[in-house]
């Protein structure tokens, strides 16, 4: 071979492998968007973005997940679906706002007094014939997976109107309904709900619209909707969990590594979430006493009216949301 045609084998040759490189870098990439409504402030959005800057770091940049707060992307009431259609390979998820649509009986995970820990409630869903059924359901019509437990915290009521002392406090309140199954609690203590997202609270606090809330203690803090709520009342109604959902069809186009990788950063960090979310709520209410916010505790006869109209009239209107048998089955598991 003369030179010539030495020089210029060389050349086709390094003109190959440079215009391959970028292709066999762009086929081993992949990017991700994370869609979440908490404010950047949230317990919940701060974990969302831990687990977005793991994947990406352990990932050494293969899956890139960038996260969007905020409802940048999508609010509360919009991000599974966005999820199921694929607008988003994945999503901050509240159970209770997004499920009991697809199957009603994911309203016992709002059933106050039902489960008194994310360790029961979760282990339900997981583990119980019933619950797994319901889970099974969900996730199927949703095409969706569930990668990490991420929980907003359990709640309780908050108002700016009147110290909530008892349930004759709650009459003529104007409350903020999230869930559908918040509504026989609210009819019930003769309160006027008003439906709202969570982006909509703010202003409606400042305007007047509403001036009673079901929430989180994280969430008056990270919405800052403790600049109008001066009054707080427990005891908690029930513990609420969220969850980062994958888009199945998208999670399972990804290499079987990455798919491992994604499932235990969110193992790790769903972990570090739930054991911080109770401490994280009892400090917001620390500041929220600070701030002169005044907390009562449901105690003697005013509990034992409360719980007494909550077991012969709101939980009796709730059992309507849900089948029996899922609602039997429930208690049963909790009372093993």
């Amino acid at each position: 071979m003369n030179f010539f045609n030495k020089k210029s084998l060389y050349a086709l040759t390094s003109v190959f492998l440079i215009s391959t490189l970028p292709s066999i870098s762009v086929a081993e990439q992949f990017t991700a968007r994370l869609s979440g409504h908490w404010s950047p402030k949230h317990q919940s959005a701060i974990h969302s973005q831990m687990f977005a800057d793991e994947v990406t770091k352990r990932s050494n940049g293969r899956l890139k997940i960038d996260f969007y707060p905020s409802k940048q992307l999508f609010g509360i009431r919009e991000v599974l679906g966005a999820v199921t259609s694929g607008a988003v390979e994945l999503g901050g998820v509240v159970g209770v706002v997004s499920f009991p649509s697809i199957n009603k009986n994911f309203n016992v995970a709002s059933f106050p007094g039902l489960f008194d820990s994310y360790a029961k409630q979760r282990g339900f869903f997981k583990d119980s014939e019933v619950g797994k059924v319901i889970w099974a359901d969900i996730t199927k019509k949703s095409n969706s997976k569930l990668i990490m437990y991420n929980p907003v915290g359990p709640v309780m009521t908050f108002s700016s109107k009147r110290e909530l002392t008892g349930v004759e406090a709650m009459k003529g309140l104007k409350a903020r309904r999230l869930l559908k199954s918040e509504e026989p609690m609210w009819d019930i203590f003769e309160a006027n709900r008003v439906s709202l997202p969570t982006g909509e609270v703010y202003t409606a606090l400042q305007t007047g619209m509403i001036d009673t809330i079901n929430s989180p203690p994280g969430s008056i803090e990270a919405y800052s909707w403790w600049e109008y709520l001066q009054y707080a009342q427990k005891p908690y109604q029930y513990f609420a969990d969220a969850y980062i959902m994958a888009n199945k069809t998208w999670f399972e186009s990804l290499p079987e590594d990455l798919q491992k990788l994604i499932i235990d950063v969110g193992h790790e960090i769903g972990n570090r979430s739930t054991n911080t979310i109770l401490d994280a709520g009892e400090a917001t209410l620390t500041k929220f006493q600070e701030r002169g916010g005044i907390i009562t505790v449901l105690s003697g006869n005013e509990k034992k009216k409360f719980d007494q109209l909550m077991k012969e009239k709101v939980m009796p209107a709730m059992a309507d949301m849900i089948d029996s048998d899922a609602l039997k089955a429930a208690q049963n598991y909790v009372a093993k």
